[in-house]
């Protein structure tokens, strides 16, 4: 059997990261929700939003161009994260919490992508040519990446 989505640990953590983003912004007042809160909010739903995407995706190249997508996400959520620093739209305290978590989250990104890179496997048939064999449909579950995760440290 597959895996599934929800098996993704990176997905949780960029889902739990948007929610607290979510719940801080609401709260905000109509300038600052409207200027810099829109913003935050929509760069950090786009990065769960392209883990996803890419995880429904069938082609190699189509996985990679998402994940690259939600990298992109990541450091447009650190520029606006800075922004709200700056302008003291959240205790400091809070939006140091929210850099250190999407640091955290730039981490395991890129493990996931790394690990995406190397489940495609270059072969050779028999008649000598060379094929690509891509071993993303294996069960992808938290502790096989895991697992690739720590032999890569």
């Amino acid at each position: 059997m597959g895996a599934s989505i929800d098996d993704l640990q990176v997905l949780r953590v960029a889902e739990a990261l948007a929610d607290d983003v979510w719940k801080q912004v609401a709260g905000w007042s109509d300038f600052s929700r409207d200027t810099v809160g829109k913003q935050l909010t929509r760069a950090v739903d786009s990065i769960g939003a392209n883990i996803s995407e890419s995880f429904g995706r069938y082609h190699y190249g189509e996985k990679v161009q998402f994940l690259y997508c939600a990298q992109g996400s990541v450091f447009e959520t650190k520029y606006w994260l800075n922004r709200v620093h700056k302008r003291k739209l959240m205790p400091e305290s809070e939006v140091l919490n929210q850099i250190e978590r999407i640091g955290h989250l730039a981490r395991l990104l890129n493990g996931f992508l790394t690990y995406i890179k190397q489940s495609r496997k270059i072969h050779t048939s028999s008649d000598g040519k060379p094929f690509v064999k891509t071993l993303l449909f294996m069960p992808l579950t938290s502790s096989n990446l895991t697992s690739y995760l720590l032999q890569r440290i």
